[in-house]
């Protein structure tokens, strides 16, 4: 992860936090985050989706910003197996129900079918705040002497060593593991938000953290830790939703809807009559100290005293083997004898159709900001009159699967390109590294190149990876496989004006259609081949000046003579042309070896969409 870029001229905070934080105007920022839930979305798909929006929600949170948007991207099995058909329906029901609830519009994202995520499927979430300058807030403990306070819900039993539980493989007993999710309350959730933003507004939030992965023993160590400080709690003072939890459970457990805050003596009572306000549990547990030790009391007597650091970032760093996946030589399928039928195939695969089953049930417009709705390019929200913000998430598993460095930084590009076709300005990436195994030699060198592509690409498009997540052990011991390498990545790009952007779809007749860039026979992994069952081929590799050739077409763009706009990628020119028309409009197209002048241009006509 060292050698990601993660600078960057608009970078406020990078890795390390909740969430990064990049600066979108001299007096406004954006914090981003992205996250997984993989493992609990396979044994509860509603509550392990659920919480995973919730989860994601509360990192942006405690940055001090109020959540704005969410993108997800799915990964699943084949939809011919009923178990992913039913991972499906209720991961998209989970996401809706709680996002829908608490007000924060889901405005992309992407959903992928293969058959390697069959027994582990993968939830990745987005989430983007919007926060002014002076209200930012960060996970470092600023002072001793400062009071640490645990507000939202009780702590009880659920989601007791969930982060373990993520880290090993998932078999067909892993469903008697519900103990190991979290449950979520979204309503409870919404309360939260509003009590944390009215606290950092008043000025009296020092530090924030959100109880995640390890509950509480994660976010107060990490707090401590940041600041070089250390830290006493009174698990006696915690507030319980069960009886007879030991204090290796109420330090462990993943009760959702909680954050751990740090306010000054003098607004201790300030913060518990917020807490009253929004009824909400609230309790002092603790204090920082000028000691590096985390101590921990329960009945009276103290059961933990570890130095903090250690807990922290002790862990010894180590080099694994690795080796690629031999290569497989397949014989290059013949051309199409049909073209048609040949392209209603790729049209009608569940990677290409159309996924409005899946966003129409999330509430894309809460908060009145999506100028652009999901099914396009790139979602785009309206932050003032003028001033806009672009988003794109996902990757091409195909592609990195067949070569995970040309895959991976093929999807950052990807990405790039989508907010390009709004004319949007690069600010910065995030990630979610999912792989397998990582002790498997293949997983491993999977890990290493992916990380590897991502990192040029960043670099070679000049865009700052301000902050992600890693998700490994994605086995299926069931099925005997681990998931194909998924490197997912969201890019956030700036829009100096909303009132001009180019749609995705053709809006009147009698324009002209033009393509940019080079067609090479690189069919390797694309989702023709896909159809066919075939690893024959090479993947689509990335023109040596792409970054050039993405800052013409935003220049263009920017013009406002661009009528539609269209990334060209999964599903080839033929997708991407059938994406263009509407009922009402269709196209005419002409497949060319050279360019062709103005006066060369086929005569314009009206034609049916058919």
């Amino acid at each position: 992860m060292k050698t990601l870029p993660t600078e960057g001229g608009d970078v406020i905070l990078g890795p390390g936090d909740d969430a990064g934080v990049v600066r979108l105007t001299d007096s406004l920022y954006l914090a981003v985050g992205m996250e997984s839930h993989n493992h609990p979305s396979y044994v509860d798909p509603y509550n392990g989706a659920a919480t995973g929006v919730g989860g994601i929600v509360r990192d942006i949170l405690s940055m001090g910003a109020r959540p704005i948007a969410l993108m997800n991207p799915l990964y699943f099995g084949s939809l011919s197996v009923e178990k992913n058909r039913y991972l499906l329906e209720h991961v998209v029901s989970g996401i809706a129900g709680y996002g829908n609830c608490i007000g924060v519009p889901v405005v992309g994202g992407e959903v992928v079918f293969q058959g390697g995520y069959t027994g582990n499927p993968l939830v990745n979430v987005v989430c983007i705040g919007l926060v002014a300058k002076e209200h930012l807030v960060t996970a470092t403990a600023q002072r001793a002497g400062d009071r640490i306070i645990l507000l939202g819900s009780s702590t009880g039993r659920d989601g007791l060593g969930g982060a373990s539980f993520a880290s090993r493989d998932l078999t067909s007993d892993s469903e008697s593991e519900r103990g190991s999710v979290q449950i979520g309350d979204p309503y409870t959730e919404k309360l939260l938000i509003e009590a944390v933003l009215e606290a950092v507004h008043m000025g009296i939030v020092e530090a924030c953290r959100d109880l995640g992965a390890a509950g509480l023993a994660g976010a107060t160590c990490e707090m401590a830790a940041k600041g070089d400080l250390g830290m006493v709690l009174d698990l006696d003072r915690v507030h319980l939703r069960a009886e007879g939890l030991t204090a290796f459970e109420i330090l462990i457990a993943e009760s959702q809807e909680r954050m751990v805050l740090e306010v000054k003596p003098d607004n201790v009572e300030n913060l518990l009559m917020i807490a009253e306000k929004y009824d909400l549990n609230a309790s002092v547990i603790g204090e920082l100290t000028t000691d590096t030790n985390y101590t921990i009391f329960h009945k009276g007597v103290i059961v933990a005293a570890i130095p903090v650091h250690l807990l922290s970032g002790g862990a010894p760093i180590s080099e694994s083997p690795s080796k690629p996946t031999p290569r497989v030589t397949a014989t290059i399928p013949p051309e199409p004898k049909n073209l048609k039928e040949a392209i209603q195939r790729v049209l009608a695969s569940p990677n290409i159709a159309s996924k409005s089953w899946v966003y129409s049930q999330y509430d894309h417009e809460v908060q009145l900001r999506t100028v652009l709705k999901p099914g396009t390019d790139s979602a785009v929200l309206r932050i003032t009159d003028e001033l806009g913000i672009a988003l794109s998430s996902g990757c091409n598993p195909l592609h990195i699967e067949h070569d995970p460095y040309i895959g991976t930084y093929g999807s950052m590009v990807e990405n790039t390109v989508n907010i390009t076709t709004t004319g949007a300005t690069p600010l910065c990436a995030v990630n979610c590294l999912n792989f397998g195994n990582p002790e498997k030699k293949e997983n491993y060198y999977q890990l290493k190149e992916a990380t590897r592509g991502l990192g040029d690409a960043a670099r070679k498009l000049g865009i700052p990876i301000i902050g992600g997540n890693v998700s490994l052990y994605n086995d299926s011991r069931e099925h005997n496989t681990s998931i194909p390498p998924t490197p997912s990545i969201a890019i956030i790009g700036k829009l100096k004006k909303i009132d001009n952007i180019p749609t995705n779809t053709i809006q009147q007749s009698n324009e002209t259609i033009i393509l940019i860039g080079e067609t090479k026979p690189e069919l390797g992994a694309s989702e023709y081949y896909h159809t066919l069952n075939t690893k024959a081929g090479s993947a689509p590799t990335v023109p040596a000046d792409i970054d050039t050739r993405l800052a013409i077409i935003r220049k263009l763009i920017q013009t406002d003579t661009v009528a539609t706009a269209h990334d060209i990628s999964n599903g080839g020119l033929a997708t991407a042309l059938s994406e263009l028309i509407t009922p009402t409009h269709g196209a005419e197209i002409t497949l060319i070896n050279h360019n062709l002048s103005e006066t060369e241009l086929p005569k314009q006509e009206k034609h049916s969409p058919e």
